[in-house]
């Protein structure tokens, strides 16, 4: 699944050559780089804080402090996105950040007929 969205994407944790490791961010906090979307089969997914804003409902649960109890922890669960579902929305989330506004031509965005009708009532519900 990572390699469809690039590597350059995806940020991990890296042994420098003193075998400490080098941190990208975490979940935490107001200000943490990344969210953690975690789907109906209990799969979760990190993802950049900016790419999750694609979507009008995570906006909306995640940039208004002390309503939504996501707000603090940065962590969403979807009782009704199963991972195989919520795997796509997250690399729909990183494919529009990387074109909007671009002036290289855009690819399109593959989805198998397979889960088009699962992965548009996600994306109804998700507001992206």
């Amino acid at each position: 699944v990572l390699d469809e969205i690039g590597s350059s994407d995806v940020e991990m944790e890296d042994q420098s050559d003193t075998g400490q490791n080098k941190e990208y961010g975490d979940c935490d906090g107001p200000d943490a780089l990344y969210v953690k979307l975690i789907s109906s089969d209990n799969h979760e997914f990190i993802i950049k804080r900016e790419h999750a804003l694609t979507s009008g409902t995570i906006r909306a649960m995640l940039n208004v402090p002390g309503n939504f109890i996501e707000s603090e922890t940065n962590e969403i669960a979807f009782r009704e996105i199963p991972s195989h579902i919520l795997s796509k929305v997250c690399m729909y989330f990183t494919y529009k950040v990387c074109y909007t506004n671009s002036s290289t031509e855009i690819p399109e965005f593959p989805i198998t007929p397979e889960i088009a009708l699962e992965l548009l009532m996600a994306a109804n519900f998700l507001d992206c």
